[in-house]
């Protein structure tokens, strides 16, 4: 019987192959090509394409029962960067501006590198690189709740109070992450990230508070020597043990704790935590990245994808705007403009851009309509996300909306068939099974389709 404690099944076939902490790589590369050489999975495959750069859009779908794309075993994606913006951005003053309209607003629209494709104003250097991304106008997710649209966004799951889902992040540091560098693999910048839930703690991102400053506590204090911080620790993990023979055996609470606490001492050990400095970028350098917190994060993502981190968070807060949102808008918009512009250019120059997958987006978009307070208020029903990198199909537009922006035309993208493709992407199977607790079988993603248009191959 498979142990309710363990994230895994395959402890059942083959119990001395893991440990209870994590998943051992070895099962899950044996069972990923196992399906990849003669399995079949019933997910469907959703190509999204638009005719034309704003033309109709027009859905090809693969039938139920075929034969699933397999799990790429040499994935582009290497590592994540999310550009979050917390609050919900409006599509209509970013990516998806409806000018001359009733709903337009006080934005103009620009042409960008992509023929036929405009976005705001106020993002010129965005639109100088739209023909190297990839832009989601269709995006639909019936969450208008900000803590919950969060959740959904980050887990890919709606909020359940009887299951902690993890972070995209964490399973991408779960599954990816390099167990020997002293690197934490999952970091939130600006923003408290997302849990990693089921994963355990050793799962969680590490939080930087202030990009442009040093990490906190990351030297000891005086007078604290090496030796002790290991006498120290051999007291803790003997508290764990005593701990874990109190309550009868075996506790992923305390092992998780273990875990994190030893990864924590070897990280303030090393010298990788330089990728962490920004006191060594020449100010050219910084201020091509705006000279903000938020582009200090960018900068920070950079140097962190340089050092081998699967995954970081970049929050950019602030976009709440229910009211005076075209002068609050237009701030956010230039911090945007510059943070992300430049990460993309040093990715692109370090060649790391085709193995970084960069994705802009928030909870939810923002209502067409302006209310009497100048403002844009929550609006799931249609709103956009940007992607770059990661060998994703560049110069690419999947879907629109309508001339007043209120609604889409034809078929929408969900959160589920954007976490299915960016896990299948990053070769990690979407519909991996490992167990909660009390035995309940769950999987990374909650359904979805891949998103054939984003696809090169």
């Amino acid at each position: 019987m498979t142990d309710p404690n363990h994230p895994c099944p395959d402890c059942a076939e083959s119990p001395e192959a893991h440990s209870q902490a994590v998943c051992d790589r070895r099962v899950f590369l044996r069972r990923s090509i196992a399906g990849v050489l003669g399995m079949t999975v019933a997910t469907p495959i959703l190509s999204l394409v638009s005719n034309g750069a704003m033309g109709g859009l027009s859905a090809v779908f693969a039938n139920a029962t075929a034969e699933a794309l397999p799990i790429p075993s040499n994935p582009a994606i290497k590592s994540i960067v999310v550009l979050w913006m917390n609050g919900g951005p409006s599509q209509i003053d970013t990516f998806d501006p409806k000018p001359g309209t009733a709903n337009g607003g006080e934005f103009k629209a620009i042409a960008t590198s992509l023929p036929g494709v405009r976005v705001s104003s106020h993002l010129p250097r965005v639109a100088e690189r739209m023909d190297r991304m990839a832009l989601i106008r269709c995006m639909k997710t019936g969450e208008g709740n900000h803590q919950r649209a969060r959740t959904l966004m980050r887990t890919g799951f709606r909020p359940n109070p009887t299951v902690a889902y993890p972070g995209i992040g964490s399973i991408v540091s779960f599954e990816k992450g390099d167990a020997a560098s002293p690197l934490p693999q999952n970091v939130s910048i600006n923003g408290p990230g997302e849990p990693a839930g089921l994963l355990g703690l050793s799962y969680d991102p590490l939080l930087v508070g202030n990009p442009s400053r040093s990490l906190e506590n990351l030297s000891p204090v005086r007078g604290m020597t090496d030796a002790r911080i290991d006498r120290r620790m051999e007291m803790l993990l003997k508290q764990d043990e005593f701990f874990r023979e109190r309550i009868g055996g075996k506790s992923r609470e305390a092992d998780g704790h273990d875990d994190a606490m030893r990864k924590a001492v070897a990280f303030m050990r090393s010298e990788e935590t330089a990728a962490f400095d920004l006191s060594g970028e020449s100010q050219s350098v910084r201020a091509r990245y705006g000279g903000t917190k938020f582009g200090e994060g960018c900068l920070m993502a950079r140097r962190l994808v340089e050092a081998g981190v699967r995954f970081v968070e970049v929050t950019l807060t602030g976009w709440d705007t229910h009211d005076d949102n075209f002068t609050r808008v237009a701030k956010l918009s230039a911090e945007l403009d510059g943070g992300m512009s430049a990460l993309l250019a040093d990715l692109e120059e370090r060649d790391l851009l085709d193995s970084t997958l960069v994705v802009c987006m928030g909870e939810f978009g923002r209502t067409p309509t302006i209310n009497p307070r100048d403002g844009r208020d929550h609006f799931p029903g249609a709103w956009s996300v940007l992607l770059a990198g990661g060998g994703f199909r560049q110069g690419t537009v999947i879907g629109e909306t309508s001339a007043d922006g209120t609604e889409i035309r034809g078929n929408h993208v969900t959160t589920a068939d954007l976490h299915r493709t960016i896990l299948w992407s990053a070769g990690i199977d979407p519909d991996y099974e490992y167990y909660s607790p009390e035995g309940r079988p769950l999987k990374y993603a909650d359904g979805g389709r891949l998103i054939g248009a984003l696809l090169t191959a």
